[in-house]
């Protein structure tokens, strides 16, 4: 018995997740994204600096007994990659493209992900606030999972800082946001139009939420204050953009939702796939370090597992007791799987079944367990 949210990974399932995670790392090196392997165990001070902070409440921690202080197992790869390219990485030129995948593991797990521990693989781009990088992000995400075998990808935008800048503006102080934000998250057009300040503008915003070119006709009609004008602006050019690069991707806007990118200082997106449960990754803008400004994204595998054709019965060759070991070196070399017989069977295609093969080696070539007519 395992604790809730962990399982074994058994074949072929284990297999099929190595090689979904192989294919999603090479789609990000032909980008340029270069990898990085962080470790799974920090100190507490150091994984929960800064914008960590948000994980602190999924994070496990355990007391180094060496050093006699607090360590935390990572809940997220994100933060450990802004840490490596804002100190080992700082002096590299920018923008600066880095890759990851590996283990997370997390307190509880949710009612979409009840998984506590699962992989992620993702990359950061660290040192610009061009909305072309954040037009690559998303497009490198969406060729990704459909290198991985991932189809109808959609991806819904998100402006986590709308609705601060504009409360702001408007003088609204952090108690009202609060009770505003709530409402907006819920979409209660009610709640929101009940607020003295700011209420027809809010509710208008409410209203561009959709389909991109309809949320993005909403908002261009809106009079904005400054900050927020210049928000509305990068949100077209990363459409349009994203639109020029990955057509095929169905684009969503929602610019009131917050949840989930509390750390989040910029435009933030969530990747869907048609007829999976829940989201298959996540990325946006935020600051590494102490200022520079990044923007990536995560791929949650178990999710994109769900997304993608189950795995295919690999060509496996038994070689009954007695075949020469050069007859299984050529397989081998041929890329296929050869499983020896260690001892003599009284049927050697019986065997072969038994072990899970799908061919037989006779006469000097693998042939078809249905085609196999014996010695």
């Amino acid at each position: 018995m395992l604790p809730d949210g962990l399982r074994d990974g058994l074949p072929p399932d284990a297999a099929h997740e190595a090689e979904i995670v192989t294919r999603l790392l090479a789609s990000f090196a032909r980008y340029g994204y270069a990898r990085v392997a962080p470790p799974l165990v920090e100190f507490e001070d150091t994984l929960l600096d800064g914008a960590a902070a948000t994980i602190a409440n999924a994070t496990f921690r355990l007391m180094d007994p060496v050093s006699q202080r607090m360590m935390g197992v990572r809940a997220d790869m994100t933060f450990q990659i802004a840490r490596i390219a804002t100190t080992r990485l700082a002096k590299l030129p920018r923008p600066l493209r880095l890759a990851y995948a590996g283990q997370v593991l997390r307190v509880r797990g949710s009612q979409l992900r009840p998984e506590r521990e699962f992989r992620q693989a993702g990359v950061e781009l660290i040192g610009s606030a061009a909305p072309t990088a954040d037009a690559e992000i998303i497009s490198l995400a969406a060729s990704a999972l459909r290198n991985a075998g991932v189809s109808d990808i959609s991806v819904d935008i998100n402006l986590p800082t709308l609705v601060p800048n504009l409360c702001r503006a408007l003088s609204i102080g952090d108690s009202e946001m609060g009770s505003l934000r709530a409402a907006l998250d819920r979409k209660d057009a009610v709640a929101v139009a009940s607020f003295e300040r700011g209420a027809a503008l809010f509710a208008r915003l409410l209203e561009a939420t959709g389909p991109a070119a309809d949320a993005l006709a909403v908002l261009n009609e809106m009079d904005l204050p400054e900050e927020a004008a210049a928000e509305r602006t990068q949100l077209s050019e990363v459409v349009r953009l994203v639109q020029t690069d990955s057509p095929e991707v169905m684009i969503t806007i929602d610019p009131v939702e917050h949840r989930g990118f509390e750390y989040h200082s910029g435009l933030s997106f969530t990747l869907f796939a048609r007829g999976v449960r829940g989201e298959i990754g996540r990325g946006g803008r935020y600051i590494a370090g102490d200022a520079e400004s990044a923007t990536g994204f995560s791929l949650f595998l178990d999710s994109v597992l769900r997304a993608v054709p189950g795995p295919e019965l690999p060509m496996r060759v038994f070689l009954p007791h007695g075949v020469k070991p050069q007859a299984a070196a050529g397989l081998r070399e041929k890329g296929l799987i050869a499983v020896a017989g260690l001892m003599p069977a009284d049927d050697d295609t019986l065997e072969a079944r038994r072990l899970g093969c799908t061919h037989i080696y006779r006469g000097g070539r693998a042939v078809a367990l249905d085609e196999d007519q014996g010695s």
